[in-house]
């Protein structure tokens, strides 16, 4: 077991988690087609984070054209370039899957709102 986890801590990626449930986050993606890569942006809210070590996943949930589109990234991968905060959330539950029964403005998720110290430390 502690070969496996001395492989696992190589492939983890540092700062990879400075976001949180609740925060709508724009993730920067690489797409391989063919011959050809481009990163593709993907901007939703984050509605859970699962498991642990480098198996880390996070599942963000965006509307396209009025359909709800969820996807779940993996949080090590070396195809995540970065995943940049938009906005934070101010939530109260560790998973969000109430918001796909949701339309309209109840599936809003309340803005955090910080103190100039508190930003400066994030």
């Amino acid at each position: 077991m502690d070969l496996i986890k001395s492989i696992e801590t190589k492939q983890m990626k540092e700062n990879a988690e400075n976001f949180r449930i609740g925060d709508t986050i724009k993730v920067y993606f690489k797409i391989i087609e063919g011959a050809t890569e481009r990163v593709q942006i993907f901007e939703g809210a984050c509605i859970a984070k699962n498991n642990g070590g480098v198996r880390k996943t996070f599942t963000v949930r965006k509307l396209s054209y009025g359909v709800g589109v969820e996807r779940i990234f993996p949080l090590h991968s070396p195809r995540i370039q970065k995943v940049e905060i938009v906005r934070a959330g101010k939530i109260r539950r560790a998973k969000l899957y109430y918001l796909r029964d949701r339309v309209g403005k109840a599936a809003k998720i309340k803005e955090l709102i910080r103190k100039k110290a508190d930003k400066v430390n994030a």
